[in-house]
């Protein structure tokens, strides 16, 4: 039996919901956007008529209110989108238990089995459609397709409020003369190389050599290749499927420009005790440490080195990111925004091979003080106890998420 793949997308998700909870909003230019005092003052979402006049998702708020002077900015409220999302996928759950999510507001469903009850996949996309719009009042654009990458392209075909169908018999007619930017995993830098060689289409894409798209971009390539082929066989994954992290990090954008490495330090020790908790969480391990740096010219570098011993310690990994700092950042220009992230993971039941030069007992009694600083914060909350140093004024935005889980490439 052929595959049949929904992807469904809610329109305009974060500005859409903001709407919902203010009639007022209704009908005009809105943008979510971030706080400009904490310097996250850039567009995250907008709505149909914000995008009608240029706004773009991304560009910072001064520049959209240029392309549209009446535009009206209302702060983003992630427990409100994260509540609806959760309501649209109980929705979905009434069609498939095959449903992978894809960030908040797009989410595959394969509904193959459910034909037999439901009828077609264009008609059960029809469905979904009317039913999101009835009971929660948000709109979502449906593609239909055999496999996953085409599905989504459909639903970016036409919004808002629609469904589109791509068959196997005439994906080709349909998706061919698109550029290549229309096609999921092909960001930026990847359009930009193969416009340098001619490739502008998806067709031209699916031309191509695979040999010379392999040379050009590695395995990716050959990835590329069959997805603009319409040969793509990743599967939908099951509903509530958590996938194991390949790294965890976290990171802010400052609300002033650090000077001192005394700065960066503590910046460095805040964000790493996020992301020491969710490797306990996840009982995983990390065998390296990557930071990423931007500078006040918005240039950004990431320097990485492996650690002495796996590890879970916010502290270990926060000296050691430091350490990093100090050896590869050279104080051209200020700091402006941090990450650090634990890579390399592994299971921390791992069997770990030490040496005579390595403090081992050190590492465990930092180890152990950790877990307690943990059962700590489980009791009484992440302010129940935290360095001293931590007292002092940090250039972290506090009214910032404590992590945000990005969207992937669709799984193997």
């Amino acid at each position: 039996m052929e595959r049949v793949i929904l992807h469904s997308d809610i329109n305009n998700c974060y500005a859409s919901i903001e709407c919902l909870y203010d009639a007022s909003l209704r009908g005009k230019p809105i943008a979510v956007g971030g706080s400009v005092e904490t310097r996250h003052g850039i567009v995250l979402a907008k709505s149909e008529q914000a995008k009608r006049c240029g706004v773009q998702t991304g560009e910072a708020l001064w520049q959209a209110k240029k392309k549209c002077s009446d535009l009206v900015v209302v702060p983003p409220h992630y427990e409100r989108y994260a509540r609806y999302s959760e309501l649209v996928r109980g929705i979905y759950r009434r069609y498939t238990d095959l449903i992978e999510p894809f960030g908040l507001d797009e989410a595959w469903l394969d509904v193959t089995g459910s034909q037999r009850l439901l009828g077609a996949g264009n008609g059960i996309a029809d469905d979904i459609r009317r039913t999101v719009h009835r009971e929660l009042g948000l709109t979502v654009s449906v593609g239909v397709s055999f496999n996953k990458i085409f599905a989504k392209l459909g639903s970016d075909l036409k919004k808002p409020d629609a469904v589109t169908v791509i068959g196997k018999q005439d994906f080709r007619e349909k998706i061919w003369n698109l550029p290549v930017s229309s096609m999921l995993g092909c960001g930026r830098s990847t359009v930009r190389k193969l416009n340098g060689y001619g490739v502008r289409t998806i067709g031209q894409l699916a031309a191509c050599d695979r040999t010379f798209l392999k040379n050009l971009f590695g395995k990716m390539g050959e990835v590329l290749w069959a997805y603009a082929n319409g040969l793509d066989a990743s599967r939908v994954q099951p509903d509530g499927l958590v996938p194991v992290s390949k790294s965890i990090g976290h990171g802010a954008t400052c609300v002033r420009d650090l000077k001192t490495e005394r700065e960066v330090w503590l910046v460095l020790l805040s964000l790493a005790q996020e992301v020491g908790k969710r490797l306990h969480e996840e009982a995983l391990a990390a065998t390296a440490v990557q930071i990423g740096v931007k500078n006040s010219a918005l240039f950004v570098r990431q320097f990485q080195k492996p650690l002495p011993l796996p590890t879970q310690s916010a502290m270990e990994l926060a000296r050691e990111a430091f350490r990093l700092f100090c050896e590869q950042y050279r104080w051209e220009l200020n700091v402006r925004a941090l990450t650090i992230r634990a890579i390399r993971l592994q299971p921390e039941t791992a069997p770990v091979q030490t040496d005579l030069f390595t403090d081992f007992a050190r590492h465990e009694r930092q180890q152990k003080i950790d877990e307690t600083v943990l059962s700590i914060r489980r009791r009484y909350g992440k302010n129940g106890i935290f360095n001293a140093c931590l007292l002092l004024e940090t250039a972290i935005p506090h009214s910032a998420p404590d992590f945000a889980v990005l969207p992937g490439m669709p799984y193997k």
